[in-house]
């Protein structure tokens, strides 16, 4: 077989075994990334809830004007009646009067149902501020019964890199570009055995022509003809019986 080829088949099984690893990676830290993601909820959470909260203020702080003004009002109504000359100003003023108190009860009344919606917020994010600071503690755990195993595997991904590259550094730059051109679509596809006269990542039958020349040409690098990918032979003994 090509020592090319060869390098390749090497370099592409190793590049499987360090991307085999990642999954392990995530299954570790699954309880850990889902207790992160439930803290990040939780601000979020506390973050609309303290906005909303800040809105109630605000609409708190209007009607407190309203009662304001409309207290007002009611002075001056009163210094109004003082002074009135005759019935119809009596009655206007009195309109006046019944309004203004109306505008009163209601701003009163609002800011009494706005107070009450606002406490309860206040209240929920108090207890997700105490949760969050319990997920802290777990999230600090979870990643120190974690850490190791991270490390672990990070470590055998390394050993494996580090195996890769020493391969690299012996093989054929072409031949390596050539390799890294297709894995950036076909990932851990990129070099693929032929079985049974098709190809190990299409799985298109090759014609007997390029069946061939994966079983004979030790010069050349074949790539399937309907996707692109780097075939090597899987038969030994058919390919023992090209070469002779």
């Amino acid at each position: 077989m090509n020592k090319h080829l060869q390098s390749l088949i090497q370099i592409a099984n190793l590049d499987k075994q360090i991307d085999g690893l990642e999954p392990k990676i995530a299954e570790v830290r699954k309880e850990l990334d889902a207790s992160i993601a439930q803290k990040n909820s939780l601000l979020h959470t506390i973050q609309t809830l303290q906005e909303e909260s800040t809105q109630l203020q605000y609409e708190i702080q209007q009607n407190d004007r309203l009662i304001h003004d409309n207290a007002t009002r009611l002075e001056d109504i009163s210094k109004k009646q003082q002074e009135v000359r005759n019935e119809k100003e009596l009655r206007a003023l009195s309109v006046e009067e019944d309004i203004a108190k109306e505008n009163l009860t209601l701003a009163n009344e609002q800011i009494q149902r706005l107070q009450t919606i606002q406490k309860a917020k206040h209240e929920q994010i108090a207890q997700l501020q105490e949760d969050s600071i319990k997920l802290d503690s777990v999230i600090a755990e979870l990643e120190q019964s974690t850490k190791s195993a991270i490390e672990s595997i990070k470590q055998e991904q390394q050993e494996i890199f580090k195996q890769k590259q020493n391969i690299i550094a012996q093989s054929d730059m072409k031949s390596i570009a050539f390799y890294e051109k297709i894995r950036r679509w076909a990932k851990n596809t990129s070099v693929v055995p032929v079985f049974k006269q098709a190809c190990g990542g299409c799985f298109i039958r090759l014609n007997d022509r390029t069946y061939a020349e994966v079983l004979c040409d030790e010069n050349s690098i074949i790539t399937c003809p309907h996707c692109g990918r780097i075939l090597y032979p899987t038969d030994k003994q058919t390919y023992k019986e090209c070469v002779q």
